[in-house]
């Protein structure tokens, strides 16, 4: 990474920014408790951090409904991504795309080359029931993101449980990232984590960075049944890999339960209206069911924001897109006017 080319959207630091569109993550920012835990957290931090994080994991547990034993916290859902791969050590993986480009740089770290699965743009990228078809007994795993990154499209609950089943009958492992869930429209939500059987080979993906507005902290954590499959990714990663400062602000984060709901109440309207704006200037924006939109139409809008100090996310290097796709996170209503002005400013002059 230090030599390569960065392919995620917030690099603030390498560009002149004075509005970030390009991160999806909690207009809101972190809340207060959070930072207030992670100045008391760094009194603390000339000791080791607790290498199972047991004290939050526990409360995961109770917020889940599930035994803490069911899940893994990882240094942000990357890591827990990687150290996935490596445990099951597939042969076969289905990858729908577009989606995030981690899931593709795990399976080629670990030897795999990935069965794509093209998620078509007439049909606004949504997933369908042609899905259920490509999973075959040859499959080993199949990548799945709902609501997805970057275009914000969920699998329906009919299709994902049909999906869950066909990965029963054809003894394929199941990876479905939920990092999006808390920030999703309320219509559109629906997890996994509380249909799943004990012998279900399925892991859920989820984390604090969107939500709370925690990137710079990296703490994520994985669902499974599967205890060995957990144990494995565990020995796949270094020790001590979640950090004292990381457990404090996820404890934290837990007693702050509105702090989603505030976020999807601003969607709710915000979303409706850059739709309508963009719609207006003749930029084709998918809404999709996140806290993001993908919009499409004009080839060197990325690089028309950037000159005016916002930056967007250039989605072109995702498979399946192409150069004039961004991606946009939804902030709140004055930065999303300012965004709406420059574009119109960058058009019409």
């Amino acid at each position: 990474m230090i030599l390569g080319k960065y392919v995620h959207g917030g690099d603030v630091y390498r560009n002149r920014v004075t509005l970030d569109f390009s991160a999806n993550v909690n207009p809101f920012g972190t809340p207060e408790p959070v930072k207030a835990a992670i100045r008391a957290a760094a009194e603390d931090v000339s000791r080791y951090p607790d290498p199972y994080c047991t004290a939050l994991r526990e409360k995961l547990a109770a917020r889940h409904g599930i035994l803490p034993e069911e899940i893994l916290c990882g240094n942000g859902a990357a890591e827990l991504i990687f150290s996935f791969v490596q445990a099951i050590r597939p042969k076969r993986a289905l990858l729908p795309v577009p989606s995030f480009a981690e899931y593709e740089t795990a399976l080629r770290a670990n030897g795999v080359e990935p069965v794509f699965y093209p998620l078509r743009r007439e049909n606004g990228f949504a997933p369908t029931g042609d899905l259920l078809g490509a999973i075959t007994e040859e499959t080993d795993v199949l990548l799945l993101c709902s609501p997805n990154n970057p275009t914000g499209r969920s699998v329906g609950k009919e299709l994902l449980l049909k999906i869950l089943d066909r990965c029963r009958e054809t003894g394929t492992w199941l990876f479905l990232d939920e990092c999006f869930q808390d920030l999703c429209d309320g219509d559109k939500a629906f997890s996994l984590v509380g249909h799943l059987a004990k012998n279900d080979r399925v892991l859920t993906l989820h984390a604090f960075t969107k939500t709370y507005g925690m990137a710079g902290v990296r703490l994520g954590y994985a669902i499974s049944r599967d205890r060995g499959l957990l144990s494995g990714m565990s020995e796949a990663v270094q020790p001590w890999n979640v950090s004292t400062v990381a457990q404090a602000a996820g404890l934290a984060a837990l007693d702050c339960p509105d702090w989603a709901e505030k976020a999807r109440a601003l969607f709710r309207t915000e979303k409706a209206y850059l739709c309508a704006e963009l719609t207006a200037l003749g930029i084709s924006a998918l809404p999709g069911d996140a806290n993001f939109l993908l919009l499409s139409g004009v080839p060197t809008l990325y690089e028309t924001l950037l000159e005016r100090g916002i930056l967007v996310r250039d989605c072109s290097n995702y498979r399946g897109l192409l150069k004039g796709d961004v991606r946009i996170a939804v902030r709140t209503h004055e930065e999303n006017a300012a965004l709406i002005a420059a574009i119109a400013e960058a058009l019409h002059g």
